[in-house]
């Protein structure tokens, strides 16, 4: 089992360092977090048409879990702006994850659905990304790991207007 350690020793630090303050602030912990697990991540997903980035894996399943999904709701949700997600999306078809259709109710609009490769790529993701999220956060216990996640969801929905 991995855990979240870092890869190579740090500098010799004082153990009274302060991060002035950044030291009592939860943005600066979740942008720290984020950066160490989205590097886990990567090397795990290492070879795959998902690693690297972000918004590509949950793109991923949501056009498997939402044939015919617009993008336009996939960049609200991982709070991409349109070029953002237009470029996304140009890799995940580049490399055959999904297929884009002109929407028969909307001429303008396009749809998302997941091709064969994409439908075999989350298969995989769903095994290797909640493995990746137990083994990066064994240090912390599972109810801890449950309350912080209950928390992050509320904020995440919030944002998103999912609530």
């Amino acid at each position: 089992m991995k855990t979240a350690k870092p890869k190579t020793p740090p500098p010799t630090l004082p153990q009274d360092i302060n991060i002035d303050v950044l030291e009592d602030t939860l943005s600066f912990y979740i942008r720290t977090v984020n950066l160490a697990v989205s590097r886990d991540l990567d090397e795990r997903l290492e070879g795959l048409d998902v690693a690297k980035g972000t918004g590509k894996i949950t793109t991923l399943l949501l056009v498997d879990d939402y044939p015919g999904i617009r993008p336009s709701v996939i960049a609200h949700l991982i709070l991409k702006d349109r070029s953002a997600m237009g470029r996304l999306l140009d890799q995940m078809e580049g490399h055959g994850l999904i297929r884009r259709e002109i929407s028969p109710e909307d001429n303008r609009a396009q749809q998302l659905f997941i091709t064969e490769a994409g439908t075999a790529l989350a298969v995989k993701i769903r095994e290797i990304v909640p493995q990746q999220s137990r083994d990066f956060f064994s240090f912390i216990p599972e109810d801890e790991q449950k309350l912080v996640t209950d928390i992050l969801k509320r904020a995440y929905r919030r944002i998103v207007g999912l609530s």
